[in-house]
């Protein structure tokens, strides 16, 4: 029944426009841009002339309200009017509830039977969520941590920023957009706490200025016994750094320090084959020169005919007294054992008796006793 009624006003607004002269009214003020969030309210102003017939209000080239001197024509239940009169001037308001994105456009204000028109453009804006994965968060008193905020749904990105409440010795932040998507926006706090307190994340709409936040719980425990140093804070950047940098130049140092005590030993070690080599060469030339003297003395042929006096008397004296026969002794080590010589008849002295050693055929002495 409704419906039908208002199918009825349509019907007598659109006859209303065809009769009617629009020569008598103006638009004073058109509407103007307006930017909201999603599923808020947005509302339009347009101020025309007292004798209007016909107020029009299209979205997107769509007439979603009409309005007449008697009463408004709805055709939406999501948009409606509202009407204020002044002196001078008729003021029509366009009101669109739950705004979506999918409304944002343009939004025009016309009279009816004319050209005149006015617009505006309706922007509307998404809040999306915020995320940090852990609710509570628990670190280590003076290491740094990093806490990561995500920003998902937003339209448009918004600026991201960091509230902390909690004792800090550095702190720092920066924002990204996530990679393969980008209506997701991270931001990553870098900080050193000394204490317990909360963190903030806060995203901001710069049009509307409005934010949405996210608290999280952050718990500084002490560091295991272990740890570096045992006790208190780990050892800062720069003192890690100078350790690094004073181990590296006692590794070259070492390292140089073995190389030359390695030029040493191989030096010394040549040094003492030198002087060895040189005393065996002086040994060499030693054994040599006495080679060549003992070969000058043995160069002549030896008599082995010649007895010295001495050799002649202590022969002599071991002779037997009663024997004219004289036998020679052995002279070399491997001759046949002393047999005692034959004894043979008294003969005259005038003839002499020779003996000779059979064993030793290559030295052969003659003796002649008178």
């Amino acid at each position: 029944m409704e419906g039908s009624w208002r199918d009825v006003l349509a019907v007598l607004a659109i006859l209303a426009q065809l009769t009617a002269s629009g020569s008598s009214y103006q638009i004073i003020e058109g509407p103007q841009n307006v930017t909201v969030l999603k599923g808020s309210e947005a509302r339009f102003n347009c101020t025309v002339t007292h004798g209007w017939k016909l107020i029009m209000w299209a979205l997107n080239g769509i007439v979603e309200l009409s309005l007449t001197s008697q009463a408004p024509i709805i055709t939406n239940n999501r948009f409606t009017s509202a009407s204020y009169n002044r002196t001078d001037s008729f003021v029509s308001e366009l009101i669109i509830h739950d705004v979506q994105p999918s409304d944002s456009g343009l939004v025009k204000c016309s009279l009816q039977n004319s050209k005149v028109f006015r617009s505006a453009f309706l922007s509307v804006q998404v809040m999306g969520t915020l995320d940090i994965p852990s609710n509570n968060l628990i670190v280590t008193l003076g290491e740094p941590y990093n806490v990561t905020c995500y920003a998902l749904g937003w339209t448009p990105l918004p600026d991201i920023s960091w509230e902390l409440k909690v004792p800090v010795s550095h702190s720092s932040y920066y924002s990204f957009l996530e990679p393969g998507n980008f209506m997701r926006v991270l931001s990553v706090l870098d900080l050193t706490p000394l204490g317990n307190g909360t963190l903030t994340c806060v995203a901001l709409l710069k049009d509307l200025q409005a934010n949405k936040s996210l608290t999280v719980n952050l718990t500084v425990v002490q560091p295991p016994p272990d740890s570096i140093g045992g006790e208190g804070p780990a050892l800062p950047t720069w003192a890690i750094i100078l350790l690094a940098v004073a181990f590296s130049l006692l590794l070259i140092l070492i390292i140089v320090l073995i190389i030359i005590f390695c030029c040493c030993c191989v030096s010394r070690r040549e040094k003492e084959e030198s002087t060895y080599q040189n005393e065996i060469r002086k040994s060499a030339n030693m054994k040599m020169n006495n080679t060549d003297a003992e070969t000058r003395l043995k160069s002549g042929k030896e008599n082995y005919g010649y007895s010295s006096d001495e050799a002649r008397a202590a022969q002599t004296a071991s002779l037997p007294p009663k024997s004219g026969e004289v036998s020679l002794p052995e002279q070399h080590s491997r001759s046949l054992p002393y047999q005692e010589p034959n004894k043979h008849r008294p003969s005259p002295a005038s003839h002499p008796q020779v003996s000779f050693d059979i064993a030793s055929p290559q030295k052969v002495r003659n003796v002649t006793l008178v």
